[in-house]
């Protein structure tokens, strides 16, 4: 058990007010986690500070080679007032699949849910209570030598920010426009592609700026070597429902693992509704889109839950699902997993787990 220590800020925030729209990622909390890691040592140091600047030599590994790691899950507030989070063991496990790949040591899973839920209860009077609001944590880890070499770092920083949120896209749970890409590639099998990192971002950002410019929210990547074959969108895993089956790429490699979709996936199992995990290409889709049989499109991720697609642009095909509207189980599935993150509808599986 890791002995952490508090020490509260002298000069706290004014927290934001009830009407604050609270835009994704721009308010951050008065306290925040940190943990150092030397070889020889391990994991140490564990403390809560006064959100602050972190110092780094220009030196630091982490700015040169990449070696970091990140994640992204939520703390809700019950109408009981218990504080819950969203199957937080998930996220500890990929995020130390992506420290193995990256070869940043792990951080002890009942070490990481320790810190978790003592930053989130130091912070608790900064969860949002108004409907489609929570507070968004960000836990990451980052390699601190000041050395210019290509070698794992011996020092690393384990960090956790916390910000008050509302919704991941300004529509809401509007549907949202998403540009096929069909020029640059994200991932292939083998590379970093199912790790949650920043490099795997940083090769998605020209073609969001594209599809932005051509009025489109997200960017869905085909695979990186016969570019036919649907892979994920930039901030999403991505589902198809096809003549009453759900369908989703497989896990190969290059596709992030996400917790809502391995949730989704669950909950189909649990509801008896037929679902697949299997390669897909565009060109289905497209077929199922002409002979009528596509009937919804949705993306689900931490930050949005469920996100249903309205349309779909494939070089120069426009595909508009369900009218634009939201379809059925896109709005099933998001009023029952925010039902569970929220404690209003009976967690059969387990997934709430409260922080005292």
């Amino acid at each position: 058990m890791l002995d952490i220590r508090i020490e509260k800020t002298t000069a706290p925030k004014e927290l934001p007010k009830a009407d604050n729209p609270l835009k994704f990622g721009t308010i951050f909390t008065d306290h925040m986690f940190i943990m150092n890691y030397k070889t020889g040592k391990g994991w140490h140091d564990a403390r809560i500070v006064p959100y602050q600047p972190i110092s780094l030599e220009p030196s630091a590994m982490v700015f040169h080679y990449g070696q970091a790691m990140f994640e992204g899950l939520k703390a809700y507030k019950a109408e009981n007032g218990r504080v819950l989070l969203f199957r937080p063991d998930k996220n500890i496990e990929r995020a130390n699949k992506t420290n193995q790949r990256l070869c940043i040591p792990e951080i002890p899973a009942e070490d990481f849910l320790q810190a978790l839920k003592t930053v989130v209860k130091t912070e608790e009077a900064w969860i949002p209570h108004k409907p489609g609001t929570s507070l968004y944590i960000r836990p990451f880890a980052i390699a601190t030598d000041p050395f210019l070499g290509v070698r794992p770092a011996d020092t690393y920083m384990f960090i956790i920010i916390l910000s008050p949120v509302g919704a991941y896209y300004p529509e809401g749970l509007n549907p949202v426009k998403i540009w096929i890409e069909d020029e640059y590639v994200r991932a292939v099998r083998g590379g970093i592609g199912e790790a949650k990192t920043g490099g795997n971002y940083a090769a998605s950002l020209k073609s969001q700026v594209k599809a932005h410019d051509e009025g489109y929210s997200q960017v869905l990547w085909l695979d990186g070597v016969e570019r036919k074959y649907i892979e994920e969108v930039g901030a999403m895993n991505i589902f198809f429902k096809i003549n009453g089956t759900v369908v989703t790429p497989k896990l190969n490699g290059s596709i992030l693992p996400g917790v809502t979709r391995d949730t989704v996936i669950q909950l189909c199992k649990a509801w008896d509704l037929p679902v697949q995990e299997r390669r897909i290409s565009i060109e289905e889709i497209y077929e199922a889109h002409k002979n009528g049989t596509l009937e919804e499109v949705f993306g689900t991720g931490t930050a949005a839950v469920i996100s249903p697609v309205g349309q779909l642009r494939w070089e120069q095909h426009i595909m508009k699902i369900k009218d634009g509207g939201i379809g059925e189980f896109s709005q099933k599935f998001y009023d029952t997993i925010t039902g569970i993150q929220l404690g209003k509808l009976e967690d059969k599986f387990n997934w709430a787990v409260e922080v005292r």
